[in-house]
């Protein structure tokens, strides 16, 4: 275009800059944005132009020189690219990236690069820290050790939790049930119930629930329960002989044995509340029929809406009618599938 040009007037030139200018500025308020080709076309009509007649440019002199020495280089084709940046990190490595972060939850962005370069993928800290957050993920884990939640969850399967509960009667006596809980399994066990917790009734149900930590797969490690005068020492004593130690909660924290405190509100509300309980018979064969059902038919929240101990092995859930059990007169339904 330069070269057949060459005899138009400086004038002509002029205007056909001032006009191109013009549409450049229509396009949209504010700062003018230059397209690839605008360059191209300002950098080579300053080629028809004096040096004097550049006043006409919006741009700055230094600008038009820029942009004509991009222009000669062959560096023009530079400024049609839409995106730049870093190119888009590939889906699979995306993936492999949360995967390291989620079967590894100590590890930090860096620790995840340093493994991502021994397979072979160099990819930027900073790429690596994008991802993790957008993923939902702290790409700076904790350094102090694990959180609550964790240890107990590390910990949970040589772990079970007891508490007392009381019930009053039909006639306003006081009856007091004393359990055990597994904070794994969430399965209960109810020790026995009785109107006069001394001393030597507690250590008693202490060595009638030792008899059945034989059969465990894993050795029960720790006890959890309150600092209530009823767990004497004795009590204690039982479970030191068979290895296990006994962890005291914090004076009024009830959280601090929030899985006994939880299990003493389902069994209110799912069953005591609704009786009306006239002595201690009745009590223990609600309690049997209830935690028969609590450990084989209930589905639980902290277990994933999974069972302790299904009673059934559902081997085809798709098929079959689906039959009504009753517990408690009613009370309580079952759902199970007919064979």
């Amino acid at each position: 275009m330069v070269s057949a040009s060459r005899t138009v007037d400086a004038k002509d030139v002029e205007i056909l800059v001032l006009r191109h200018q013009l549409e450049i500025l229509s396009r949209k308020r504010g700062k003018p944005r230059f397209r690839s080709e605008d360059k191209v076309l300002l950098a080579a009509l300053s080629r028809l132009l004096p040096r004097y007649r550049w006043r006409c440019f919006v741009v700055r002199p230094e600008t038009v020189l820029r942009w004509h020495r991009q222009l000669v280089s062959g560096r023009a084709r530079r400024w049609g690219r839409t995106s730049p940046g870093r190119p888009p990190t590939p889906e699979p490595l995306r993936e492999l990236v949360v995967r390291l972060a989620r079967e590894n939850p100590r590890w930090g962005y860096l620790r995840i690069r340093g493994e991502l370069r021994k397979l072979g993928h160099d990819l930027p800290a900073t790429t690596i820290r994008d991802i993790l957050r957008r993923s939902g993920i702290d790409p700076f884990p904790r350094r102090g050790g694990p959180s609550w939640s964790e240890f107990l969850h590390q910990q949970a399967a040589s772990v079970i939790a007891t508490d007392f509960f009381t019930v009053y009667t039909l006639w306003g006596r006081v009856l007091y049930v004393l359990f055990f809980i597994e904070l794994s399994t969430r399965k209960v066990h109810v020790a026995g119930c009785t109107a006069n917790p001394d001393g030597d009734w507690v250590t008693q149900q202490a060595r009638n629930f030792t008899l059945h930590l034989e059969g465990r797969e894993r050795p029960l490690r720790f006890l959890v329960h309150d600092r209530d005068s009823k767990f004497s020492g004795p009590f204690d004593v039982v479970f030191a002989s068979e290895g296990v130690e006994v962890i005291r909660t914090p004076i009024r924290a009830p959280r601090a044995n929030a899985v006994a405190e939880r299990w003493v509100r389902t069994v209110r509300e799912e069953c005591l509340d609704w009786l009306l309980i006239t002595g201690r018979r009745q009590l223990e064969a609600a309690l049997r029929i209830y935690v028969g059902h609590y450990n084989h038919a209930r589905p639980h929240r902290g277990l994933e809406l999974a069972i302790p101990e299904p009673s059934e092995a559902a081997t085809d859930l798709a098929h079959g009618a689906v039959d009504r059990r009753d517990r408690l007169g009613g009370l309580i339904h079952e759902y199970y599938r007919a064979a």
